[in-house]
Formats: structure tokens, sequence, C-alpha cells
């Protein structure tokens, strides 16, 4: 099915993956299925069609993680040390493009990114969610103490720099796309509360999440300085139109909540 889709193509984007870190703890098996087995099963059907570009869309996390305290940030250079099963599938995926360069010559390339947040994100992501759970006045779920980091990026932004990578960005080169805006979880949802007028009395600390990683944070230098990219967004009106989307867009979320998501999630919340 994929050969017969990819056909004829000249260029693939390589966005899927199972993507969300607390799932990667409960099912392992299923992100090395699919974004491992599944990157191998896209990398061939390229190399049969002789695809021009293959772009991988990756993670900052394949980079573990960073010190509260220190000035560092993940750049292309740095080893992969991923600390969760999502982190590892896709560093392995991430592994398997670099080997199709090398070995078969397939034109490819990849960008590790920090969180994406926006429009169309799926609930089970920490910004949605909690939109979502304080449109319902239910409690906002908040991992340890809530001061991990995350470097947050606009989607659209992100979706701008995979369009020069694309299109400028040379073979067998990986970019590090991030959105200069490190945030604390705890900051993030505080955030949230004040757009939606809210109460911060709606936050409920549960259990950390296991292996959590204390903080992302990406330089990128690299795509500014060879490609010439900027951001459109910077996090308060990013979050402020995100917040807004979703409160207009009830018919689009409103499905997704059905039961069975909700008992998913409540049996998390208390595994944690």
């Amino acid at each position: 099915a994929v050969s017969r889709a990819m056909a004829g193509s000249d260029m693939v984007v390589h966005f899927a993956a199972e993507s969300h870190v607390d799932r990667s703890i409960t099912e392992p098996a299923v992100f090395l299925k699919t974004n491992v087995i599944g990157t191998h099963t896209l990398l061939e059907a390229a190399r049969e069609h002789q695809v021009k570009r293959f772009h991988h869309v990756s993670t900052d996390e394949v980079y573990g993680s960073l010190k509260f305290d220190d000035t560092e940030l993940f750049h292309e250079l740095r080893p992969h040390q991923p600390n969760s099963p999502y982190a590892a599938s896709k560093s392995g995926s991430d592994m398997l493009v670099r080997a199709y360069w090398h070995t078969f010559q397939l034109s490819t390339t990849i960008s590790n990114t920090s969180n994406n947040y926006g429009a169309y994100q799926f609930p089970e992501k920490l910004i949605p969610l909690m939109i979502l759970n304080a449109l319902h006045n239910r409690p906002l779920p908040v991992y340890g103490d809530g001061k991990n980091i995350r470097d947050w990026i606009h989607v659209t932004d992100h979706c701008r720099a995979i369009d020069l990578i694309i299109h400028q960005g040379q073979p067998g080169e990986t970019y590090c796309v991030g959105g200069d805006s490190e945030r604390q979880n705890i900051e993030v949802v505080r955030d949230i509360l004040q757009l939606l007028n809210k109460p911060e009395s709606l936050i409920t600390y549960v259990k950390d999440r296991p292996g959590h990683d204390q903080r992302y944070a990406i330089d990128s230098s690299k795509i500014k300085r060879e490609l010439g990219f900027t951001h459109t967004y910077n996090w308060t009106t990013g979050l402020a139109e995100t917040v807004k989307w979703y409160q207009g867009h009830a018919d689009w979320w409103r499905p997704l909540l059905n039961e069975e998501y909700q008992k998913y999630y409540q049996k998390i919340y208390e595994q944690r």
C-alpha cells in the first residue's frame, strides 16, 4: 500500500509517528512498530521509487535531558541519549534515515524539533488537554512539581522550517528547529488558566512520570544561519490564538472526548 501511494512522488515528508511519551511507557511495542518498522517501510518504498528527497520529522527528545541550571542547548552534533521508549523509537528511526543516506545514497534530511502546539493537536498532548479540561472545569493534572522545562514552537513555524529544509536543505543533513521559548510545565498551565479566566485551584499535582526528563532546549542557529529561518509566532500570541481556536472548534474535539478516552487517562493518572 505504501509503495502504491508513493509511486510517482518526487518528495516525501515523513510526519507519521506514535508520539505521546505516556503511552510509550505503557505500550512500547506499538511505538517500535510504527516509528522504527514504519520508517523502514517508507524508506524502502522511497528507495524503490527513487524519490528525490525524503524528509524525516523527528524530536528533540532523542538528545536526552538537560539540567535545570545548565546553559547548554540541544544541537545537531549532540549524541543521542533517549530516556523513554518514545524517544528511543524516534532515535532508531533517525539512525535508519541516516543509514539510507550513507548506504544507499537516498537523498534524506532530518529535523529535530521542540514541543509543538497549535490548532488540531490531539487532546492527549499537554496544551490541548489542559485547555479542554479547564473548559469543562475538570482537574488539570500536572506531573511532579510542574517545574520540568520544555521549549515550545508553534506548529505553523515548525512547518515553515520543514518547507525551508525540503527546498533548500542539504541532503544528508540534520537541522534542529526550536521555538526559543522555554517554559516550565506549570507556567504553561497557569498561562492557559489565565487566558480562560479559570482558577488555579483546578491544578492537581499527580505522581511524576517515570524517567521524566528535566529540560529540553534547542539551538536553532544552524537553520537560521544556513536557511534563513525566523519565527512568526511568540509564546503570548501563539498560545492565545491556540486557546481561542479550541474554544471555537468543539465540533472537532468533542467526538474525541468519548468515554473510552476518559477511562484511559483516568487509568494513567491512577498509575502515576
